[in-house]
């Protein structure tokens, strides 16, 4: 018996879960929180949850408190594989792929196109390879599931040889592949439909899929377009950014500080990024934040379902799409005439199917984990 182990690497965090390599059965998952800080690492397994301090400085570190934590349930049995989530795969990369030195270096030359995320999912894999020099190291990428959308969604309207560089990646892509694989095995007739899916976390995006294939996805060139987030803006008016640079003097460093990390709904509120805090504080500032996320989530799924030529039905994930009620009624509060309505007793209970109208309106948890663990599984087989 042998098993696979993911990890999502951010910033100051590594989500990790442990796989049996053979069925792909989830024996644990967990974090590790504030690396650089006052680390800690949480657990959950059969056995229950478990919260230990722990010292992690770097990444690397990290790696290794994952590895001491869960030597328990190894008993023994060899991780074979580390698979990482990694946002950018560039232009190229359309599938799961085995770490060289050489991906690492091509990978490193992407950093400034996701600057929240590519370094530090790369200092995930070396931590990784640190802490399981005997494992293969595989990366997944985010923006592979949209790399199969239809060449006039990859480009901007701007002269050569811009366009080569500034194309319309779209990103989120291993949850979208998730869902896609949800609906074909639980709703085979929406699967072949016309679908909006609206992954809405502390990053949120929404992508049309038509018959389990990309149509287009509200995230660009980089993981600032398209709807608000939780301290990113959504879609800008370059010229907004034109402004910024020449009357108020902002340059490169902090025109990235200020859309990647003080705008969104942070910003808006001037209180928080989490929308949990945002609907229980109640104010008029938490109110504009909210209203906002929700009118462009509203804005998005109607430019979404033009772009397909009409509109089957609705998927909520992520963390606040699969655990906020209130922002699915909110969001779909005006979008009667695609079809949507939202049953309100079904929504408030946390019902997977909360439609009421012609369009269906689904609720799925995204498993990210699950899909790289496939992957995982599938190179270290040689499939």
């Amino acid at each position: 018996m042998t098993t696979l182990l993911t990890l999502n690497a951010g910033s100051s965090s590594i989500k990790f879960s442990l796989f049996a390599a053979e069925s792909l059965r989830e024996e644990a998952r967990g974090q590790v929180e504030s690396i650089g800080g006052s680390a800690v690492l949480t657990l959950k397994a059969a056995q229950g949850k478990t919260e230990t301090q722990v010292s992690a400085p770097d990444h690397g570190a990290a790696a290794r408190a994952i590895l001491a934590a869960l030597m328990p349930l190894l008993e023994g049995r060899p991780v074979i594989g580390v698979g990482h989530r990694v946002v950018h795969g560039g232009a190229e990369r359309s599938a799961p792929t085995l770490v060289t030195e050489a991906v690492l270096a091509e990978l490193a030359a992407l950093e400034p196109l996701a600057p929240l995320h590519q370094p530090y999912n790369l200092a995930g894999i070396r931590g990784a390879a640190q802490a399981f020099p005997d494992a293969a190291q595989v990366v997944c990428f985010d923006t592979a599931f949209h790399r199969a959308k239809p060449a006039l969604q990859d480009v901007h309207a701007l002269p050569q040889p811009y366009r080569d560089t500034l194309r319309r990646f779209g990103f989120h892509g291993l949850s979208y592949t998730h869902i896609t694989e949800e609906l074909a095995r639980t709703a085979p007739d929406l699967h072949a439909g016309r679908v909006v899916v609206l992954h809405l976390g502390n990053g949120a995006s929404a992508c049309a899929i038509h018959n389990g294939q990309p149509v287009t996805t509200t995230m660009g060139f980089s993981a600032l377009d398209g709807l608000c987030m939780g301290t990113r803006p959504g879609q800008i008016d370059p010229g907004a950014i034109l402004y910024l640079i020449r009357e108020e003097g902002l340059d490169a460093a902090q025109l990235e500080d200020l859309l990647y990390r003080k705008s969104g709904l942070l910003g808006l509120s001037g209180i928080s990024n989490d929308m949990r805090a945002l609907l229980e504080d109640g104010s008029a500032e938490a109110e504009l934040a909210v209203d906002y996320f929700c009118s462009r989530i509203a804005r998005e799924t109607g430019a979404l379902a033009a772009a397909m030529g009409g509109l089957d039905g609705v998927v909520f994930t992520g963390g606040i799409g699969e655990n906020a009620p209130d922002i699915r009624a909110r969001a779909m509060a005006g979008l009667g005439f695609l079809g949507l309505d939202v049953d309100g007793a079904a929504n408030a209970a946390g019902a997977p199917d909360i439609g009421a109208g012609p369009a269906r309106i689904l609720v799925v948890p995204t498993d990210e984990e699950r899909v790289i663990a496939r992957a995982t599984a599938e190179l270290c087989r040689g499939d």
